[in-house]
């Protein structure tokens, strides 16, 4: 049976969100479980099964609509789009369309606004937080700042999440406050909470209501696949849409 993780915050009934694991699946090897990415390089024929085995025991509305990711700051109309999409974002006001990301590692954040008429799913690694992913999916949505909600996915922790000196100059010269986001490690090198920059980069712009945040898929390997911990793995995959 799949195993998956379900946002703790306070959107509508209609929203529907959640994250996989890598538990249950028919991926072997390095990519053993649930592995829901086509980009890698794991047998196509089993990541099909895992896409349709998530389908069918979720009873999800639709296909989720894949995003090939580029650690950039693209949007999409998930609603709109065509295959294959470049984009590391993106959002929908229609309902039963799934906007899905994946990650091993990387910060998947899940957004709604409190009406239940809008939903966005960003891929945010150190390199999209840094050029503004967050900010430019929620702009799409044209809403207050008070009106969004935010879910932030597993990723990789902060104990895990090893950084250079020149990752960090690079946020605090961006934007100072995210100094309290890095503690010294050995030298020449620092430890990054994530999802501390995320959080500080939302509230920089108004958003408050921002839950998530505990996981660790560096140091959880039941659980999660980790690009850091493992190099060639799987994906798990979080999506949100609005019921219809």
């Amino acid at each position: 049976m799949i195993e998956c993780i379900y946002p703790d915050w306070l959107a509508p009934d209609n929203i529907k969100a959640f994250t996989s694991t890598r538990l249950s699946g028919y991926s072997q090897g390095v990519y053993a479980g649930l592995n829901l990415a086509s980009h890698v390089n794991d047998d196509m024929a089993s990541v099909e099964k895992n896409r349709q085995l998530l389908i069918d025991q979720l009873a999800l509305p639709a296909q989720p609509v894949w995003l090939d990711q580029v650690h950039g700051v693209g949007v999409v109309n998930a609603s709109t789009v065509l295959p294959p999409v470049v984009a590391d974002a993106s959002y929908t006001d229609q309902p039963n369309t799934i906007c899905t990301v994946l990650t091993a590692d990387c910060l998947p954040v899940l957004i709604c606004n409190r009406q239940g008429t809008k939903v966005a799913a960003a891929h945010a690694g150190w390199r999209g937080l840094l050029a503004g992913i967050v900010e430019a999916t929620v702009h799409v949505l044209q809403e207050p700042a008070e009106n969004i909600l935010v879910w932030l996915g597993p990723a990789i922790g902060s104990t895990a999440f090893e950084v250079g000196s020149e990752v960090r100059d690079a946020f605090i010269n961006d934007m100072p406050e995210t100094a309290v986001a890095f503690k010294t490690g050995r030298p020449g090198h620092y430890l990054a909470d994530i999802y501390q920059l995320a959080k500080i980069r939302l509230n920089k712009i108004g958003i408050v209501s921002v839950s998530g945040g505990h996981y660790c898929t560096y140091t959880e390997s039941k659980r999660f696949y980790s690009y850091r911990r493992d190099g060639d793995t799987g994906r798990i995959a979080s999506m949100i849409w609005m019921e219809g």
